[in-house]
């Protein structure tokens, strides 16, 4: 990768900073950052109405790169749309666009591969790469509503990555996108799922955007959950669960918890008892995930036995639900694509 900052990874305030710097007019970072995140413009010589010599400058002290997807799967049964995108660099990173009563969501990635190690999951078998910046996050949502011609109304960082292991570039990547000067989409519209970085969440908590939490939490026990996370054994439940107690004290926003149903590991009842204990009297709502297939791994579940669960809960005092399955026809979870594009074993 270049060493030099892409424009779109600029904040509006980052721009201002620049335009003073070289003695340009100040209303100039305003018309750039509209053209950038509004207009989304292919290039700088795009911008036609600043001057040459601007237009030369930004090329000179600036990159700006588009991903570009590489293949693109449409469901026929849904709508779904699956789209791998090549980075700069030659790495690659999945986006998928769902459809729904609301509204198109994008989930997005934020970093190539992962480092939790979760046993569950396609994104970690091939390791962690690199983190992505903010225009790459951004880029999947630019160039996938240009691919669909299809408009975006809300963003989930569920894709390939941690997204609080990359917090730095994933706040300015939010910063960007609810800037009233570019995309202005609220960040109440906005889900960021983590496996459970703590000390993220406080720091995620301090900033106060205004976005949903989702905790992946797979077992209400300890060792369980170690097992199928490492994670827990950093962070364990009781640490965790303070965490996420205090996000909602600070922020008043629900959390949502994410439980992949694996058969024999966490589907029985007193899973389902103890995880309702685990989490009464927190405003939460659990979202049951028929657990994905993947080949090196043996663990399975189904729609039904997720359906059994859920009601399982509710009958116990729980707010849950399963979620919709999407994209079935196109192996839409995440990180397969990727891997059978790069013959990732």
């Amino acid at each position: 990768m270049s060493d030099i900052t892409d424009i779109l990874s600029l904040t509006l305030d980052d721009l201002r900073a620049y335009i003073d710097s070289i003695g340009e007019r100040p209303f100039r970072a305003v018309q750039i950052f509209r053209w950038l995140h509004q207009k989304r413009v292919c290039g700088i010589d795009d911008m036609s109405d600043l001057p040459l010599g601007l237009r030369e400058r930004l090329k000179s002290d600036f990159d700006f790169v588009r991903i570009k997807p590489v293949r693109i799967l449409k469901s026929e049964s849904d709508g779904t749309v699956k789209l791998l995108y090549e980075l700069c660099d030659g790495n690659h990173v999945e986006t998928v666009l769902m459809r729904y009563e609301h509204g198109d969501s994008l989930c997005v990635s934020t970093q190539v591969g992962c480092r939790m190690g979760c046993r569950f999951c396609a994104s970690t078998i091939a390791g962690f790469k690199r983190n992505l910046e903010p225009n790459e996050i951004l880029g999947q949502l630019y160039e996938t509503e240009r691919a669909t011609q299809r408009k975006i109304s809300s963003i989930v960082l569920m894709g390939i990555g941690e997204p609080l292991d990359n917090f730095d570039n994933v706040v300015k990547f939010l910063r960007i996108l609810s800037s009233h000067e570019g995309t202005d989409m609220s960040l109440r519209h906005v889900s960021l799922s983590t496996c459970g970085l703590v000390d993220r969440i406080y720091r995620l908590c301090e900033l106060n955007l205004g976005l949903t939490l989702s905790i992946s939490l797979h077992s209400p026990y300890d060792e369980k959950r170690s097992e199928l996370m490492p994670i827990n054994n950093r962070y364990h439940i009781p640490e965790l669960m303070k965490a996420c107690r205090d996000y909602f004290d600070k922020t008043g926003r629900r959390i949502s918890f994410e439980y992949a149903l694996i058969e024999g590991e966490n589907d029985s009842y007193d899973d389902a008892k103890a995880l309702v204990t685990l989490l009464r009297g927190m405003p939460a709502h659990i979202n049951i995930i028929p657990v994905n297939k993947i080949s090196e791994r043996s663990y399975r579940s189904d729609r039904a036995s997720a359906q059994r669960f859920c009601k399982l809960l509710c009958r116990l005092g729980a707010n849950a639900t399963v979620r919709r399955t999407l994209g079935a026809d196109i192996d839409a979870a995440c990180g397969q694509l990727r891997r059978e594009y790069e013959g990732i074993n």
